[in-house]
């Protein structure tokens, strides 16, 4: 599924990344940090430090996100509480977390870029494979953010397994990282589609509903739910296309086409501020950006560009 995916969508963010994630390795930590090869990525909160390559000019792929892990450490990483994301190989790759204090000082060197992940994403400022990796990196450090005391007794937690678990040195409890999944669905009837618009949507862009999973539930009920407490639209048959980590905090996108059994809108306006119908040649021109009136559809970087653009060009879902 994975290669017809990235065979068919290759601008799909964050999907990128071809790291093994050693996971049986990292027990390893000390020896893996001590590879004269590690590299490192640089994240503090919502930043990302990224390098210039020489002789570019600022553009799509024109920075790296990896640097030397003796590198990273100057600039202010904290290999005390690196997380490996993997193997590239032999070479271990890192994400080191960063203090807003040094990141303050690296915003003024202009060999270095900081920015946050979307921009990153959206502009494709570096290759797939780095922004796959990024994702990883964004996600972990928000997590080890939230989760410095234990939630069973209090006491503070201990990092292990080279990032990827916490625990606790009084009750013993462990604590992992966990992954949000959320259902985003484009709902069809015939040449027609159901977009929606939130208030906190960049001014003309439409897009598909989407909702997190709620326990017990299916990712086709979650669908149907949904679409229905957002929009007052009833579906029937639901059909999976593709998912998408999301980074922002720790979410995966669980994209699905829907058909629709009803036609009338109502929205939730604690949701949405408008929904409606569009025919396939007008949500074509979403995509190309030339509809008359001035409205777009998200970027290629974001799995609902891919829901919308699989209806326009009739695809069916990717077999793999």
């Amino acid at each position: 599924m994975e290669a017809a995916l990235l065979g068919e969508w290759p601008h799909l963010g964050y999907v990128g990344s071809r790291l093994d994630r050693g996971s049986l390795r990292r027990g390893e930590v000390a020896a893996l940090l001590a590879d004269p090869r590690a590299r490192a990525c640089l994240v503090a909160g919502e930043s990302i430090v990224l390098k210039r390559r020489p002789g570019m000019a600022d553009g799509p792929g024109a920075f790296e996100a990896l640097f030397a892990l003796e590198e990273a450490a100057a600039l202010g990483g904290r290999t005390g509480e690196a997380c490996l994301l993997g193997l590239d190989g032999a070479v271990p790759h890192f994400v080191l977390p960063l203090h807003a204090a040094a990141l303050a000082v690296l915003a003024e060197r202009p060999d270095l870029f900081v920015i946050d992940l979307r921009s990153i994403a959206v502009q494709e400022l570096v290759s797939a494979e780095e922004i796959g990796q990024l994702a990883t990196a964004k996600a972990m450090i928000a997590w080890h953010a939230r989760r410095s005391f234990c939630s069973n007794c209090g006491e503070r937690l201990v990092v292990a397994e080279a990032g990827w678990r916490r625990e606790c040195p009084s009750c013993g409890a462990q604590h992992f990282p966990r992954t949000d999944p959320v259902v985003i669905m484009l709902t069809v009837d015939g040449d027609e589609c159901l977009l929606g618009r939130s208030a906190r949507f960049a001014p003309g862009m439409w897009s598909c509903l989407a909702g997190f999973v709620e326990p017990g539930e299916t990712f086709e009920q979650a669908v149907r739910r949904e679409t229905m407490e957002e929009a007052g639209i009833h579906t029937g048959a639901v059909r999976y296309l593709a998912c998408q980590p999301w980074p922002f905090p720790m979410s995966v996108m669980i994209g699905m086409h829907a058909q629709a059994l009803s036609r009338d809108i109502t929205i939730d306006p604690n949701e949405l501020e408008g929904a409606r119908w569009f025919h396939r040649d007008e949500v074509a021109l979403l995509l190309a950006r030339t509809h008359p009136e001035g409205l777009t559809a998200p970027p290629r970087m974001a799995i609902a560009h891919h829901l919308i653009r699989a209806f326009v060009e009739g695809r069916d879902p990717p077999r793999g």
